[in-house]
């Protein structure tokens, strides 16, 4: 079977009335979360109706979005999506995949430059200073919640009311996280 319809490198993917995806490159079958993969993998493909060879790329594209936002990490907050469907019917309508395709793409340059500068942030200066600070006051904080016996009391006498000891190992836990956070970003 052909791998793609005009030697792209776009590979075809073939839509039954099953609801089944067939890959041509791969002869095999394959699942929305296949396409999410090769699409964070920055592969191209083409998405056909099996019956009717109508191009469906975009109806999948969409539905893969609406699965991955159900997964409950949503990327895309209400108030852009009602702005969104506000536009539908709106003389600006035809700017809004051209602004949009051109906005990402603009994203896209930038994330690596933002990365490195908040890594960078953290590395040294005032921001690496202030997460130690803040570190200190944090474990001051936590210590305050360690049992403590009243003044003369004996070694086996119970401490002062405390919270659970589940408690206060979850936040040594998460203490213990927060620091090593900090150290990859030293």
């Amino acid at each position: 079977m052909a791998k793609s319809s005009d030697g792209s490198g776009t590979v075809i993917i073939k839509k039954y009335a099953n609801r089944r995806l067939y890959n041509t490159e791969t002869s095999s079958y394959i699942t929305l979360d296949h396409l999410a993969a090769m699409t964070r993998e920055g592969r191209d493909f083409k998405v056909i109706d099996a019956k009717t060879e109508e191009d469906i790329t975009h109806n999948v594209l969409t539905q893969i979005i609406m699965e991955e936002e159900n997964r409950g990490q949503t990327m895309l907050p209400v108030s852009f999506l009602r702005q969104l469907i506000s536009l539908y019917g709106d003389s600006m309508q035809s700017m809004v995949p051209q602004y949009l395709e051109a906005s990402m793409a603009a994203f896209r340059r930038n994330q690596t430059q933002f990365r490195q500068a908040m890594e960078g942030a953290f590395a040294g200066g005032p921001f690496a200073e202030l997460a130690k600070r803040n570190m200190e006051m944090f474990e001051a904080a936590a210590s305050a919640f360690k049992p403590q016996r009243p003044e003369g009391a004996a070694k086996d006498a119970p401490a002062a009311e405390t919270p659970p000891r589940s408690e206060v190992e979850a936040l040594k836990a998460q203490l213990a996280a927060m620091q090593e956070q900090i150290n990859k970003l030293k």
